[in-house]
């Protein structure tokens, strides 16, 4: 009995140790409402508190609808208090759905940039930007040859110089990505967009599956951003078109009392790691249809193309009879 007493105290003991270090260590990782929209969104009137809106956006009871899904939109919402804080995590709950079965598009962005509320030809934003820019592309009938397939989540950091290429879906100027079949759930899906100011890493990763646990997309190291740009998020249609729907945001400071002690970056965005540039290479016409052309699909191909070259030959045989036929009536 004494023995099961003992151990009774031991146990409760360490869950009460447990309990204050967790506590103790949630309370440096907190939510900054400044940089935070959660529900109910509005204030007084449409106006909701440090958030402003562009193009599209519409406020409902449970989201803000950035597009709607039809063609040719653009929609943003943009905080307007800069982020003076070193390290932080932003968390992203959306939904993207539409009608459109096999095509559609064209996706939404996450931003940290220094300009804010610019409208432009990167889904929604200004290009060139400076910042920082996460993509959610979900444009079906994407641009050139790819070795991925859509929607795709990619990043890039430019310092006001380099350009979004859209006829190859930015892939000569990101700095990682993944594939997220994130469209068209029956749930709302998440992204978690993690900066450490002090080790210099970004970290995007996502919750598309439901099972309310991380799943990293992608790491890169050497990327410095600046204090006090600003936060947003913007989408857009062309040709194809989805809604694109933002439930909440959530901003958590991770910086510690020791890393508030550090020298603060104000200079222009860097990333160390990002691939140079690479040189855009045209496609000649048809040669991307040709390298699509994989598996059963080339083999359906070659299939049509045998039965048209045995058909041609036997229309020719026919046509080659007859005219020998007739030219023997002639001689009789």
């Amino acid at each position: 009995m004494a023995v099961h007493v003992l151990c009774f105290f031991i146990w409760t003991f360490l869950l009460i140790f447990v309990i204050c270090v967790d506590g103790e260590w949630n309370t440096k990782d907190f939510q900054r409402r400044e940089h935070s929209l959660i529900k109910p969104y509005q204030g007084s009137g449409m106006n909701v508190p440090q958030w402003d809106f562009l193009g599209s956006t519409m406020v409902t009871n449970n989201y803000i609808r950035l597009t709607p899904d039809r063609q040719s939109k653009m929609g943003a919402i943009w905080n307007n208090v800069p982020c003076i804080v070193r390290s932080w995590e932003l968390h992203i709950q959306f939904k993207v759905h539409g009608s459109g079965k096999s095509l559609f598009g064209d996706g939404f962005a996450v931003w940290y940039t220094k300009d804010r509320m610019i409208a432009g030809s990167i889904f929604g934003n200004s290009d060139p930007f400076t910042g920082l820019g996460i993509f959610l592309d979900t444009y079906s009938n994407h641009n050139g040859p790819h070795n991925h397939n859509h929607p795709y989540i990619s990043a890039m950091v430019s310092n006001g110089s380099l350009k979004y290429d859209h006829d190859t879906d930015g892939t000569h100027t990101q700095l990682a990505g993944c594939e997220a079949q994130f469209r068209n759930k029956n749930y709302e899906t998440y992204l978690a967009v993690r900066y450490d100011g002090n080790t210099e890493q970004l970290t995007v990763s996502t919750d598309i599956d439901n099972k309310s646990g991380w799943k990293e997309c992608f790491s890169v190291n050497g990327i410095k951003l600046p204090l006090g740009y600003f936060f947003g998020v913007s989408a857009a249609t062309g040709d194809l078109a989805d809604n694109h729907d933002i439930i909440s945001i959530k901003f958590y400071d991770l910086d510690t009392e020791e890393s508030k002690k550090s020298s603060s970056y104000y200079g222009l965005p860097e990333a160390k790691s990002m691939e140079a540039p690479r040189d855009r290479i045209d496609d000649s016409k048809g040669s991307y249809l040709l390298e699509n052309l994989t598996g059963w699909k080339l083999l359906v191909i070659i299939l049509l193309l045998v039965i048209g070259i045995g058909v041609c030959v036997m229309v020719g045989l026919i046509i080659f009879q007859k005219q020998q036929e007739n030219s023997r009536k002639r001689f009789y």
